[in-house]
């Protein structure tokens, strides 16, 4: 580990774990799972905390619905021990790509690469 990868680790939290988190999952903490994006869940040895490690940006909706409940402590078992029955209607998740080049851009949006020409509007000009 280089000195500029360690000094983020102590500082930051948005590039994956900190130190202090490390320190604190090798002492306190029990793996139970992990996601299919490669993020790990813990607990804590007394039940009563639980967390996550991103895999890479650290970015709450990168988190299924599943291990959020979980996480919130609204499923006592884990998706690892009891996998959710999902109903056939239940789109997968997917996470919040607002502010990528993958986010949705309505036919007018000057952000696509083409964007549609409008007929019914008229730009305004001052007399």
């Amino acid at each position: 580990m280089g000195i500029t990868t360690f000094i983020k680790r102590i500082f930051t939290w948005w590039n994956g774990q900190t130190l202090g988190t490390q320190l604190y999952t090798w002492r306190k903490g029990v793996k139970v799972g992990e996601d299919e994006q490669g993020n790990i869940f813990y607990r804590s040895r007394d039940g009563k905390r639980r967390w996550v490690i991103f895999n890479g940006e650290v970015e709450a909706s990168r988190i299924s619905p599943d291990w959020h409940g979980w996480l919130h402590h609204t499923f006592d078992e884990a998706p690892s021990e009891r996998p959710l029955q999902h109903k056939p209607w239940e789109k997968p998740h997917q996470e919040n790509l607002t502010g990528t080049p993958l986010a949705y851009a309505p036919a007018g949006s000057i952000r696509r690469a083409q964007p549609a020409e409008r007929r019914d509007y008229e730009a305004w000009s001052p007399e």
